[in-house]
């Protein structure tokens, strides 16, 4: 008997489905893989699984028992926990505060401290999650920061356990040390259902993997006896290259560059230390760090969202460091910005109109002060076949779009700017393994015709796969420069941890 069961679901949204006919089987111990492609309705059966959106048609089934979850406190209760993508704690409050809050033991009609405190500690020690019980979350790295949020699902006695992309901002050892956790969850009989893009992932954890494609369940596979090959081709319906393949780099003149950049929080603390860098034409040059280390506030000073308090900044050879966003591109340098929402596009305007930003002035979109629509729809078609992008028509709003598509948007227009220096912060976040085999192409192709191309990313993988040379960002500074032929999963990875700085 599956430990939670989906029987045809079905979930619309207006003329939407997003699940049509869903079914999906876990069994009590199993960690349970759930993959598909951008849009093909993972995270809403995930959202019907935990009580967030109710199905408009199927039944769920909880150890045999037909179930309905009005909201997340009824699956709560129901022995359901999830640990979402973006985490859901308070910041300002303690490390046992967060685990038991909503749930706090009390004496009378007080909280009993130190009761909630010791179970904590003991729940800690019994799952093997090392914590602080009493530090301050907003204090804690992104990988502590998840462990307190299994926590609390299992203080909550979670029996089920949802995890949506654990891994994507995490190091290869926090990522490691996740999996540990998972296994000894699922010795201890409890059932995780692993949510993820990334295939490497779901082949060395689970023990089965429902596939999900444009809203339907088309595969359920057993991990042993398939490999990546066959759960992609399950996922998009046709073979996908894995490998990143690509030329030897043939570097040319420098195209950005960055001297002693320095940054300092309102803290006092410096964000970004003394960071100098340089990427030449037709080479890409990769910063891998975990998140929080600096690199997001380097970018915006290269970019020219913010000035940084020391240090310089050339593209193509003028200095641009005084300059705001306009004067760069204008110089040369091109952007994909790690916020594809609120910074790389207007969300109520069309596909077309976004495609034309930053080209909106030139011919032939323009012509003397007016705008020319008849190119901006033509321009707009071109792009949209040419980055696959599934959209109805350039009219539509991109606010409307998945955030894989919306994505494509924004990559689109930048690699149509032609500008000899291209900035890509997380250029493939959140996007299907076909997605994200056509993105590296381009930036591969990109560079190959002679841009310089610095790539910014939370995944390692796509650095090693990409980079020419690697760049390994440590507390707002470069801990090393590794060459693409050295740079391997271990030695970024401990680089990556703020440990083997003496190798560098």
């Amino acid at each position: 008997m599956p430990e939670i069961e989906a029987r045809g679901i079905v979930k619309r949204y207006g003329g939407l489905i997003a699940n049509d006919g869903v079914d999906l089987a876990a069994e009590r111990g199993e960690i349970h893989g759930v993959m598909g492609e951008n849009g093909a309705g993972k995270t809403t059966l995930m959202s019907v699984l935990f009580g967030l959106q109710a199905p408009d048609a199927g039944e769920l089934r909880l150890r045999g028992a037909p179930v309905r979850f009005r909201s997340p406190l009824d699956a709560m209760a129901a022995g359901m926990g999830m640990v979402h993508q973006s985490f859901k704690l308070f910041a300002s409050l303690t490390v046992w505060e967060n685990i038991v809050y909503g749930a706090e033991p009390r004496r009378g009609p007080f909280i009993d401290r130190r009761a909630a405190r010791a179970a904590v500690v003991e729940l800690a020690e019994r799952h093997c999650l090392a914590v602080e019980p009493d530090a301050s979350v907003g204090r804690l790295s992104v990988g502590v920061r998840q462990r307190v949020e299994i926590l609390k699902a299992l203080y909550r006695d979670a029996r089920v356990l949802i995890l949506d992309e654990p891994t994507a901002v995490l190091t290869p050892m926090e990522r490691d040390a996740l999996f540990a956790v998972l296994r000894r969850l699922a010795a201890d009989g409890r059932t995780v259902l692993f949510v993820t893009h990334k295939l490497h992932e779901v082949t060395a954890i689970t023990h089965r993997v429902t596939v999900l494609r444009d809203g339907r369940t088309v595969a359920n596979l057993r991990t042993a006896d398939t490999d990546a090959g066959e759960i992609v081709r399950a996922m998009t319906g046709r073979n996908v290259n894995l490998k990143v393949r690509k030329p030897p780099a043939e570097p040319g003149d420098t195209r950005l560059k960055a001297v002693d950049v320095t940054i300092w929080a309102p803290s006092g603390k410096r964000v970004v230390d003394r960071v100098s860098l340089t990427v030449r034409a037709g080479e890409i040059v990769g910063i891998a760090g975990v998140a929080g280390n600096g690199q997001n506030e380097l970018v915006e000073a290269l970019v020219g969202l913010r000035n940084p308090d020391g240090g310089r900044v050339e593209v193509c050879g003028r200095d641009v460091t005084d300059s705001d966003v306009a004067p760069r591109r204008a110089a040369g340098l091109a952007y994909i910005p790690e916020d594809r929402a609120a910074v790389g596009s207007a969300p109520e305007a069309s596909a077309a109109d976004n495609l034309a930003m930053g080209f909106h002035r030139s011919a032939p979109l323009a012509s003397g002060p007016f705008v020319n629509p008849s190119a901006f729809a033509e321009r707009g078609r071109a792009l949209i076949q040419r980055f696959a992008i599934r959209i109805a028509n350039e009219r539509v709003a991109v606010g409307t779009l998945s955030g894989g598509n919306l994505q494509k948007i924004v990559v689109a227009r930048e690699l149509a700017h032609e500008a000899p220096a291209l900035i890509a912060e997380q250029p493939t976040r959140g996007l299907d393994v076909g997605a994200t085999e056509h993105i590296h192409a381009q930036l591969v192709a990109e560079r190959d015709r002679g841009r310089a191309v610095l790539l910014v990313s939370a995944e390692l993988s796509e650095i090693l796969g990409l980079s020419d040379r690697v760049l390994v960002m440590f507390e707002g500074r470069i801990l090393a420069e590794i060459p693409q032929e050295t740079a391997d999963e271990q030695n970024v990875g401990l680089l990556m941890a703020g440990r083997g700085a003496e190798a560098g």
